[in-house]
């Protein structure tokens, strides 16, 4: 069992009781599912481009990416209906956890002149979206074998009902928020 999954069982349950008055354990928001989403726009001209860019996301993720294809078609991008465009992995269970703590804990210090992720990325429903900027700052990915320094999108996905419930979650698994 992973380290942020033990936790999440012993303390952030009780923290998140003591703070909210739940009456029941089963009313504490938890994580349900961490969605990773790579868009390599370029992948119209060279295919080759989205296998590196899905070959690196599988590696981050530890988990097969899927490719995601074009809804409709855009005649100033030379975009087709079904063209494939970008790549994404859905994580649940042990997958996420471990996820989660690799991105908590050793990637997002990494980044250059970190000061913390944005507090405000919440969609109203209790789900947090994070933009990082090049997939480099993964200890997974080796620097020399990088073709293309590609950015991606990572949203943590809760069973809170509310924004400040799903702040405060992601706060007691360790995410850096900005003061």
């Amino acid at each position: 069992m992973s380290r942020l999954r033990e936790q999440y069982q012993n303390e952030i349950v009780q923290a998140m009781t003591d703070k909210f008055g739940y009456k029941n354990i089963m009313e504490v928001p938890k994580l349900d599912k961490i969605v990773v989403n790579m868009g390599v726009g370029e992948a119209k001209e060279n295919a080759k481009i989205l296998e590196s860019a899905m070959k690196d996301m599988e590696i981050i993720t530890g988990q097969k990416a899927v490719a995601t294809r074009a809804k409709n078609s855009i005649a100033n991008f030379k975009l087709r209906e079904g063209m494939a465009i970008g790549c994404k992995t859905t994580l649940r269970g042990e997958k996420m956890y471990d996820f989660a703590d690799r991105l908590i804990n050793l990637a997002l210090p990494r980044v250059r002149d970190f000061r913390g992720v944005s507090a405000d990325s919440f969609d109203g429903r209790g789900n947090y979206a994070l933009g990082i900027k090049e997939q480099i700052i993964f200890p997974e990915i080796e620097y020399d074998k990088v073709d293309k320094v590609r950015g991606m999108d990572i949203i943590f996905v809760t069973t809170a009902k509310t924004d400040e419930e799903a702040r405060e979650l992601l706060r007691l698994f360790g995410m850096p928020f900005v003061k």
